[in-house]
């Protein structure tokens, strides 16, 4: 019996100089990306990891003293605080932010008027200046700003949004959602966007209305969409320090001993041991 899938035919040698050739330019076209990308992502990353296993000297130079720092690490009273508080803050970031984006772009993609208005609008927190978000939102978290004015009408006490270490870190969280929830909304929306309109037309003849559109059509459709949105946020969350930076102050974090930072940024009158700790940046609420 005649086997269903023959064997390709030999390439000849022009083929393969002309494959050759074509994988070459485009190695070529490459090249500039490829340089840039080791540069400034892989390269920072090996260095990372060849300065913790360093004791940084600026004067004498570096001395070569394995997992000492590591070891310090791990005894530091900080250490596995600021690994629960940086779960915490992942769990909070998925609980508040992690659906909003998806709720925005699905709206948006429903609307029958002011699409484009409302895709400029979700838009707009990202291209605020990082300077500027973090005033307007440290001026909406005073003790006697805005939000606790609201509150005051329903006669409700003001809530101490940064300084309450039950509230800080959702306040932070809050914060962090509006700035960024536009951004991936439009990912969502372009994934939205891309599934063949006859699914809704059909669905529609049929009297679907829109939340079983949504049901049967939309959320399958952009089901991997949701799985790479969850392991980027994941990412951005463990990654975050700037927010908790810029809204609670390096004085504040270090006197109050709600945050710690990395040695990097943190004046620590522990010298030598913030010297060989380079790598640290974690934040840690008590």
């Amino acid at each position: 019996m005649k086997s269903a899938y023959s064997a390709s035919p030999p390439l000849t040698a022009g083929k393969v100089r002309s494959k050759s050739k074509l994988y070459f330019w485009g190695l070529v076209f490459l090249l500039p990306e490829i340089v840039i990308f080791c540069v400034f992502l892989w390269k920072p990353i090996v260095m990372g990891i060849y300065y913790s296993l360093h004791d940084i000297n600026f004067v004498k130079g570096n001395t070569f003293v394995g997992l000492q720092n590591y070891i310090e690490m791990i005894r530091d009273d900080s250490f596995f605080t600021a690994i629960r508080n940086t779960l915490w803050f992942i769990f909070l970031g998925l609980a508040i932010g992690y659906w909003v984006p998806a709720v925005a772009a699905i709206a948006i993609s429903e609307l029958r008027r002011f699409k484009s208005t409302a895709r400029l609008i979700v838009y707009l927190p990202n291209i605020v200046p990082a300077v500027a978000l973090y005033g307007v939102w440290k001026w909406l978290f005073e003790p006697i700003g805005p939000l606790n004015n609201f509150l005051s009408v329903f006669g409700l006490d003001p809530v101490m949004w940064l300084t309450d270490k039950s509230m800080s870190m959702f306040s932070i969280v809050l914060m962090n959602t509006w700035h960024h929830f536009g951004a991936t909304a439009l990912i969502y929306l372009a994934a939205v966007m891309s599934i063949p309109k006859d699914l809704y037309e059909a669905a529609e003849i049929d009297g679907a209305g829109v939340f079983q559109r949504i049901r049967y059509i939309t959320l399958p459709s952009i089901r991997m969409i949701f799985v790479l949105m969850l392991i980027m946020q994941l990412i951005s969350n463990s990654q975050s320090y700037e927010p908790q930076l810029a809204m609670t102050g390096a004085d504040r974090m270090r006197r109050q001993r709600r945050i710690c930072c990395s040695s990097s940024t943190m004046p620590s009158n522990r010298s030598r041991s913030a010297r060989r700790r380079p790598w640290a940046s974690c934040c840690s609420w008590r």
